[in-house]
């Protein structure tokens, strides 16, 4: 009874211990199927990118706008620092209800305004006044059209409900001739490190459930016992007959019996 005891205190201990060496060994063993993950997945992304997410293809419009302000002849540095929170006003003009309703009429597209309003950035670099949209869509000129309608469609808005002097164009929509999205190296490359890291989470999940005798080492770990003498297995010798391991679990559950 004591002795049966002993090995179940050696056994609990070695379930919250584990030899990281051994788990070295284990992956580093298994190196070869962690790079084949990363690169399976990695192609599967590549394959899914290519496949079933559809290319969107980005516009770029900037407008200047003057305050009246800036038309005096003093402009003091209050003055700017208003304007710049101006900026913020126009940013939220541009995603309007009647701007987005007169771009959808002039250029007569088939879509609804929530819809429209996803596909459009709106942005503005720190302490200036210029007003950057980006306009995301499947079709390269569809995206310019509806940048240079929004940029002439909010610049009406701006001079009337803002009372500005007036909006200038510094850079009309370009047309984009490359899909700003989705990034194919960038997708390939979170495939890759997820394939590694799925790879990884096996081999050391297995190798924390593994708990079979294999080495007269274990032996002595596991149970307790000392080994009087081992039978060699000749290194090239086929064997007949796949042999399991016996889990030091069952072993010591058949000891009780």
């Amino acid at each position: 009874m004591k002795y049966n005891s002993m090995i179940n205190k050696d056994f609990e201990n070695d379930d919250v211990n584990i030899d990281l060496t051994e788990l070295f060994l284990a992956v580093w063993n298994k190196i070869h199927l962690v790079i084949l993950a990363g690169i399976f997945i990695a192609l599967l992304a590549f394959v899914g990118t290519k496949a079933f997410i559809t290319p969107l293809y980005s516009s770029t419009t900037k407008m200047y706008v003057l305050t009246k302000q800036d038309s005096s002849a003093g402009v003091t540095y209050s003055d700017i620092q208003t304007g710049t929170q101006l900026t913020k006003d126009y940013m939220e003009l541009v995603k309007s209800r009647p701007v987005l309703e007169q771009v959808i009429a002039v250029l007569n597209l088939d879509m609804e305004l929530e819809e429209l309003e996803r596909l459009i950035t709106v942005e503005t670099p720190t302490d200036t006044r210029i007003l950057t949209i980006v306009v995301e869509n499947q079709d390269p000129k569809t995206a310019k059209e509806i940048a240079d309608a929004l940029r002439e469609s909010v610049s009406i808005q701006i001079t009337e409900i803002m009372d500005a002097d007036s909006v200038n164009t510094f850079e009309e929509g370009n047309l984009p001739k490359e899909p700003s999205s989705p990034s194919l190296v960038k997708n390939m490359a979170i495939g890759g490190v997820l394939g590694v890291l799925i790879a990884l989470a096996i081999i050391v999940l297995i190798f924390v459930l593994d708990d079979t005798i294999k080495t007269p080492d274990d032996v002595e770990h596991y149970l307790g016992l000392n080994v009087l003498t081992s039978i060699p297995i000749q290194e090239g010798v086929k064997k007949s007959k796949k042999v399991k391991g016996m889990s030091a679990k069952k072993f010591v559950r058949k000891m009780k019996r």
